[in-house]
């Protein structure tokens, strides 16, 4: 401290020996330079051999730091005693002086980025000294001590940026920097092999299954020394979270899983959790998927499983939560997509007794309580606890609809006699029953859906919407829309299926009518469009069938005006064959009152065609005259035999006609005459003027007896 106590003199009082002052302030200003010089010098040699030429070096920098803060405390005061004021007037007594004192400073500024760099080496041997002691989390601290200094991250050293901006334009500096990292490389290697043996993840994949294992040490302390150094030492989970994801949260979630739990493993010092599933892809993945309350056990396994790493990094993070950012958006999904929305309740029993909104609620209370989730961000398991009801409507309505869907692709010829004892008189004199017939098995699955649904309670709690409202007009209106799409190659080529189609539809009316008391939604038009759709499937059978009998009279011809033939009495007889092929399909199943009118429509196009073809000819023999009685005669008994009860046929409205055409083929002009009788004769009810006319220059020769009975024809 002499150089100190010579300045101290040279400014007290007003001394007369200003020179002598003068020179001893100088001297021991360069006194202090040289040591300074001299100290540097050993510093720069100490750092080059570290950090520039890395040689062998075992000096301690604490010497140097000890001599560096001892320096620079004397150098302060130097200044601090020479002051501003009194550099000006060392300035106006000596410019050597001055220059001198500014060179100090600098010395003491070249001091401070030395001491910067030896505070450095000195860490970096710390942190040789803490890895030989394992004690990672000093190792840690000291790594982010380092990094501060270096690249001047948030440091609490009064370092001026000066120093700063100098110590990294050394040469030193990247070497110094290149150190640092491959000591941050070797410290996270370290933890990350640490870690491995503390937390062992593994999985064996075999043909058809997988196994995985997590072993987790019951050593709490050492864990969480290491969890807490890993994950602040710019570690990245990714690897450990999508091991955790693939292999373990999917898996639970979507797949039965064998879960073994061993509290005990390795003689007490590990905490084991075993996986078993099968990874071959099920042909029905809905009857493999797990009870929602199994997937919450094993989930609960699983976070009890690896609690031990569940570690706090700060006062707002956790470990969980780090490995939350990378797994929770998909978990989530996967929770509300293939476990919970396949557990809401399909029926109304299943609602009242369901506790799933309250397992979920505390479902998600864990996972919060863990940092796994964050409740106030991630709100997908209490959004689905406030749709549950909506949920669970759509659910029933869903399940309904699929059953109504799989009742509508059953075959319609699976058929069965309903109200037997109904027949038509019974029906004529109470319209409300519904006739004895035959309908679709699948119809009357069909009605005892629609009454399960109408069985459920109005509302499964007060205030809450019925979870079925309007189903029974979906229902009704798919069946009318998709039976046509699905059976139309059979609707209209088979005639039975159209007929218990139509029975389907009214059968389904019938039923629309006596539930009118239960508010189905848009009942009158159901019924409507019901009794519509059947009639008009049935009408498209019997056009059909009225176009084939059609086709078969298209060659009904007259080759020889003197005879008939056989060709018109074997197209009658095919066209009567093919009728009765049709009654055996459709009389056993069409109501009786619905049978009577489709044949009576039949068999009136067919004897309109057949009385056509007569009036066609304009000269009939006596001998055709006759084949032709006898081939109407064939119609006559046969058509009776087509109906339940004979008389029926008389509901034909060409029926009298035809029989009158056989009178009219064996009459004689008297008997037309008689006949006609002045235009109020029965055969005024089925022919007019010019018919009788035309038949009887047909069939008679042309005299006066014919010319006078045509006169009598008006």
């Amino acid at each position: 401290m002499a150089e100190t106590q010579v300045l101290l003199e040279t400014y007290q009082g007003q001394g007369n020996n200003n020179a002598t002052n003068i020179e001893a302030t100088k001297a021991a200003i360069k006194k202090m330079l040289v040591r300074i010089e001299r100290f540097q010098t050993r510093v720069r040699k100490h750092i080059d051999e570290n950090y520039v030429d890395f040689m062998p070096n075992h000096t301690s920098p604490d010497i140097f730091l000890e001599k560096s803060s001892a320096l620079g405390d004397e150098i302060s005061d130097l200044l601090a005693t020479v002051g501003n004021e009194g550099l000006s007037v060392l300035s106006d007594a000596s410019v050597e002086l001055a220059a001198l004192s500014r060179d100090l400073r600098e010395k003491l500024f070249g001091l401070r980025v030395s001491e910067h760099i030896l505070k450095l080496d000195d860490l970096f041997q710390c942190v040789e000294e803490a890895k030989a002691t394992k004690d990672c989390l000093v190792v840690l601290d000291l790594m982010g001590r380092l990094r501060s200094l270096i690249y001047g991250e948030g440091t609490s050293d009064d370092i001026s940026p000066d120093v700063e901006r100098i110590f990294q334009s050394l040469e030193c500096y990247e070497s110094i920097k290149v150190k640092y990292h491959v000591q941050a490389h070797l410290l996270q290697q370290n933890l990350q092999e640490r870690f491995d043996r503390l937390v062992q993840l593994s999985c064996k994949s075999f043909p058809t299954s997988k196994c995985v294992t997590l072993l987790i040490s019951k050593d709490e302390a050492l864990l969480q020394d290491i969890v807490i150094a890993l994950f602040q030492e710019s570690y990245n989970p990714t690897k450990l979270c999508a091991f955790l994801l693939e292999n373990c949260i999917e898996p639970l979630i979507q797949k039965p899983v064998s879960v073994e739990y061993n509290v005990n493993a390795k003689d007490g010092s590990h905490i084991q959790l075993t996986l078993s599933y099968s990874i071959k892809e099920p042909d029905t993945s809905s009857l493999l998927r797990p009870n929602y309350k199994d997937v919450f056990e094993h989930f609960r396994l699983l976070l009890k499983t690896l609690c031990g790493i569940n570690s706090s990094l700060n006062g707002t993070q956790h470990v969980f939560t780090v490995i939350g950012d990378h797994v929770k958006e998909r978990m989530l999904q996967l929770l509300l997509d293939e476990c919970l929305i396949p557990a809401v309740p399909e029926t109304m029993d299943e609602y009242n007794s369901s506790t799933l909104c309250e397992d979920v609620a505390e479902f998600e209370h864990q996972l919060a309580d863990t940092f796994l989730i964050n409740p106030e961000l991630d709100t997908t398991l209490s959004e689905f606890t406030k749709q549950f009801d909506t949920y669970y409507r759509n659910r029933l309505s869903e399940r309904v609809l699929a059953t109504a869907r799989e009742i509508i692709q059953r075959d319609l010829q699976d058929m069965t006699l309903v109200a037997p004892s109904n027949l038509s008189a019974n029906v004529a004199s109470d319209p409300l029953l519904f006739p004895r017939c035959m309908v679709s098995k699948s119809a009357q699955d069909f009605v005892k859906l629609m009454e399960r649904v109408l069985r459920q309670p109005d509302k499964a709690a007060e205030g809450t919407p019925d979870p079925l409202g309007g189903v029974i007009g979906l229902l009704l209106d798919a069946y009318i829309n998709e039976v046509p799409k699905v059976h139309k190659k059979l609707l209209k080529s088979i005639p039975q299926q159209s007929a218990l189609f139509y029975n389907n539809c009214m059968y389904l009316t019938h039923w629309v009518a006596q539930h009118t008391k239960d508010n189905i939604d848009g009942f009158p038009s159901l019924v409507k469009i019901l009794q519509s759709t059947g009639n008009k499937h049935l009408r498209v059978q019997v056009s059909y069938q009225e176009s084939i009998l059609m086709d078969i009279m298209s060659s009904f011809e007259f080759e020889n005006p003197h005879t008939l033939g056989t060709a018109p009495l074997r197209l009658v007889r095919q066209c009567l064959r093919q009728l009765e092929l049709l009654k055996n399909v459709w009389q056993q199943v069409l109501p009786e009152n619905v049978y009577n009118n489709s044949f009576c429509e039949l068999l009136q196009a067919f004897i309109n065609e057949l009385v056509q073809r007569v009036f066609s000819l304009r000269d009939i023999s006596a001998t055709m005259a006759s084949e032709l009685s006898d081939l109407i005669d064939v119609v006559l008994e046969k058509a009776p035999l087509l109906f339940h009860d004979k008389n029926d046929v008389v509901h034909v409205r060409s029926w009298l006609k035809l029989q009158q055409l056989k009178i009219m083929m064996n009459a004689s002009l008297k008997e037309f005459s008689e006949l006609w009788c002045d235009g109020v004769g029965p055969l005024t009810a089925n022919y007019h003027a010019g018919e009788i006319k035309h038949l009887i220059r047909a069939l008679f020769q042309d005299t006066d007896r014919r010319a006078k009975a045509i006169t009598q024809i008006v």
